[in-house]
């Protein structure tokens, strides 16, 4: 599996319109203003891919950092020692001790419920070993196993870090689509357009073939219709 994480656009040159692009995120954009809602709308990419066999090709995962925060309110919980602790409530950022897990006794109702109540979990690395023993299996199972918080790291970057990060991996071997959260309505345009075109040309360098397996390029508000930023439109949706 090909796994590369990068907080700067690649060098692999876009060939997306720019002026289909502007045109998509003012459409998208208006289309939020006109018709209000009672929540942050997301901006999603959706991706559908081609000349690419999931079961025969190599697979590829890519985790990319995002330029500027998509979902402010995507919750992270530190599962921390005494130091992150005490740095966690400092931030007030949620923050469960081992002594906090080990209560939950391996419950698997309690840990799926933790795990649904988070979007994702960093653990301290003096403890993320001991989370399978003391936890089992559920945070893995969830897709929500946490990532390592450093001694030094410094704890409200790591958090943004994570708020500002997407995963590109194709979730079966039966499926050629995915997709992910890239900007919200509340954004600048700049912001917006930044952030489109530097995780495009990151998942563009992740792909055996490049630009040639890319068939299809949408971009959608959470509740606004689909705008084709790339590729022959058939559908108004990719999947």
């Amino acid at each position: 599996t090909q796994s590369r994480k990068d907080s700067k656009s690649t060098s692999t040159m876009s060939k997306i319109s720019r002026e289909a692009l502007t045109d998509a995120v003012k459409a998208i954009v208006k289309g939020a203003e006109t018709k209000k809602r009672g929540f942050l709308e997301t901006i999603d990419l959706q991706i559908s891919l081609k000349n690419y066999d999931p079961v025969k090709d190599k697979r590829f995962s890519g985790v990319f950092r995002l330029p500027v925060v998509p979902r402010p309110k995507y919750s992270v919980c530190i599962l921390g020692d005494a130091k992150h602790e005490g740095e966690a409530r400092a931030a007030k950022i949620p923050v469960l001790t081992a002594d906090d897990l080990k209560k939950l006794n391996k419950n698997k109702k309690a840990i799926k419920k933790l795990a649904d109540q988070y979007d994702a979990f960093l653990a301290s690395a003096s403890l993320i070993r001991q989370i399978p023993r003391i936890m089992g299996p559920g945070l893995n199972k969830a897709g929500k196993f946490p990532s390592v918080l450093g001694g030094g790291d410094n704890i409200v970057d790591k958090v943004d870090d994570q708020k500002a990060t997407v995963k590109f991996q194709l979730k079966s071997k039966k499926t050629l689509c995915m997709g992910v959260a890239i900007a919200n309505v509340k954004m600048s345009e700049a912001e917006i357009l930044n952030n489109i075109t530097s995780a495009v040309n990151y998942l563009v360098s992740l792909l055996p073939k490049n630009w040639q397996q890319v068939k299809r390029l949408y971009i959608k508000s959470t509740m606004g219709r689909s705008h084709r930023i790339f590729g022959f439109l058939t559908h108004k949706n990719v999947c």
